[in-house]
């Protein structure tokens, strides 16, 4: 396939899903109130969302009408955050209620006092009254009494490929390439099903991803993570960039994922923990201070090594796994996901069959990758 039809097809695809969130949960005015995927134990339950403006959209044409599609996308960027909205949220029978931010976003907290049903996705109802009455759904994750641990793993560059270190790649891989095309790391939805199912195959070990992306990506990256079968969770964007087509030049990002690793871990006081991060960013050293606070709850740290010829941050990341075998833990460096598995099935995380299953599916993706890589010939006489 030319280069210039691959363009097309991610062009394609990323206009579909970057103009989705325009097309749903939208009230008079063009109010939208737009939660996404909560979290939470039998205590305590949180949903971040958003409240924001936008013109309404057009009537369908056809089943690919690419003008109708761009005028989504563009919505989408002139989009206006509405502040000082109060949004009411109802769980269990229990009320919250919070006011939007400077950019439109609030944070539902409930306290639990009754009963949890069965079951480990709940619904969440959510609604404001001003500037327009509009409803809104959002899914929560309660972890289940059979969970034994949490996990807490980065997205970029540790579940699918993005290339922080290199950041034309990463924009490209964000903002152009649809989600389908940007690439799983092999192996990597059946470690972390394998995680999410744990030791018994049954314990719902509760699944929370991080990203530096900001939270206008959420939906290409929640198609992602349905398109590769990776086990569900609350994704949990670090902060929003404040791009706009004012102001294109994205917000410092401040040392979010450190309180929210916090916030995590109090919230499931009852856990242990699983760490997942990659050695290009600075999650082995977030992770290393995270076992210094907590070591007897973190029961192991994976960083997946997409630097490997830099010897400066491999001898590092050994001091810090040195570090965080002191405190009673483990760092397992690696660019393998089958060694993270085997790791995980040695300390009784996942099932021994569940390993080998990673190692099966890393194969084969492996094996897949390189017969869609062209074939160079040689320049005949």
């Amino acid at each position: 396939m030319s280069f210039l039809a691959d363009l097309r097809k991610a062009l394609r695809g990323f206009v579909r899903v970057a103009g989705r969130p325009v097309r749903k949960a939208w009230g008079k005015g063009g109010v939208v109130l737009q939660p996404y995927r909560g979290y939470g134990s039998r205590k305590r339950v949180f949903v971040i969302g958003r409240v924001f403006r936008q013109s309404s959209t057009s009537p369908v044409r056809g089943p690919w009408d690419l003008r109708r599609q761009l005028r989504d996308v563009w919505r989408r960027l002139i989009r206006r955050s509405i502040p000082g909205v109060h949004v009411r949220g109802t769980i269990f029978g229990t009320e919250a209620e919070a006011v939007t931010d400077a950019d439109g976003y609030f944070r539902l907290e409930w306290e639990i006092d009754g009963p949890v049903p069965e079951g480990r996705w709940h619904a969440a109802d959510l609604r404001i009254e001003e500037p327009a009455q509009v409803n809104a759904v959002a899914e929560v994750y309660i972890a289940p009494e059979a969970s034994r641990f949490a996990v807490i793993s980065d997205i970029d560059d540790t579940v699918m490929h993005t290339g922080v270190a290199n950041k034309l790649g990463m924009m490209w891989r964000l903002f152009v390439q649809d989600s389908k095309s940007r690439t799983a790391f092999p192996g990597v939805s059946a470690l972390y099903r394998a995680l999410h199912a744990g030791a018994s195959g049954d314990d719902g070990n509760p699944m929370l991803y991080v990203s530096r992306a900001p939270w206008g990506i959420y939906d290409v990256l929640e198609e992602f993570f349905r398109r590769h079968g990776i086990a569900e969770g609350p994704i949990l964007i670090l902060r929003e960039w404040g791009v706009s087509w004012r102001n294109p030049v994205p917000r410092r990002a401040e040392d979010h994922k450190r309180v929210l690793i916090e916030a995590i871990m109090d919230l499931y006081s009852d856990l242990p923990f699983v760490l997942i991060g990659d050695s290009g960013q600075h999650d082995p050293w977030v992770y290393r201070e995270a076992v210094e606070r907590h070591g007897d709850r973190i029961l192991a740290v994976y960083i997946r090594d997409v630097t490997p010829k830099d010897a400066r941050i491999r001898a590092e990341i050994d001091a810090i796994a040195a570090a965080i075998r002191e405190a009673g833990s483990d760092l397992v460096l690696s660019a393998d996901t089958a060694t993270m598995a085997e790791h995980a099935a040695r300390r009784g995380l996942i099932l021994s069959d569940a390993a080998e299953a990673v190692r099966v599916r890393q194969a084969e993706a492996l094996r897949e990758a390189k017969g869609r890589r062209p074939v160079k010939t040689q320049p005949s006489c």
